[in-house]
């Protein structure tokens, strides 16, 4: 029995014709023409266009105020805050988690949270150490801003210390430019 075996570059071309349609046929919308994998630009920190910006009802920024939940589960998955590159600016996407972190605190006295402020590995430790203080501030005076107590919410720099995705890339990158929102004591 003779044994035939095709040619890589006709293997390769068809595991990439396979990936490039769904399961149905059609072309997947993630891959363009050229083969390559399309990234949403907010995964990378840029700037997103409104054709990819989702609206659902209650809301043009993509997040409702009302669907931000009060209770305890719906705060601790909406608890960090990303930032664009060498930036401390809050982008309006992030407000509402925000208020409902500050109207958690209000609503609760003895609550505290710690905002821990963190920049990716570009840039001196010195820089990145005061980026994330930066960024822990802006988050800090946004959600006393929005009713918390001053004494609620402390705030502290880990820089490039302590990053989320470990890679050398804009995804990586784009992970690590944040500031979380620590509970230390709920209510």
């Amino acid at each position: 029995m003779m044994r035939t075996t095709l040619p890589a570059a006709v293997l390769l071309s068809t595991l990439l014709a396979a990936c490039a349609t769904n399961q149905d046929g059609t072309a997947n919308k993630h891959i363009s023409q050229s083969g390559a994998l399309k990234v949403h630009p907010g995964l990378l920190g840029q700037p997103v266009p409104p054709e990819l910006q989702e609206t659902r009802a209650g809301g043009a920024s993509g997040i409702a105020a009302q669907e931000i939940k009060m209770d305890q589960t719906g705060l601790r998955t909406q608890r960090s805050v990303y930032f664009d590159y060498d930036s401390s600016a809050i982008k309006a996407e992030f407000e509402p988690a925000l208020q409902a972190h500050a109207r958690y605190l209000a609503a609760n006295p003895k609550a505290r949270v710690r905002i821990e402020g963190n920049a990716d590995e570009r840039g001196s430790a010195g820089y990145n150490s005061a980026l994330g203080l930066k960024r822990a501030e802006n988050v800090r005076q946004t959600i006393i801003g929005h009713g918390a107590g001053e004494k609620q919410v402390l705030i502290k720099t880990l820089g490039e210390s302590r990053p989320k995705l470990k890679g050398h890339d804009e995804e990586s990158w784009a992970e690590n430019r944040r500031a979380d929102v620590v509970y230390e004591r709920e209510e």
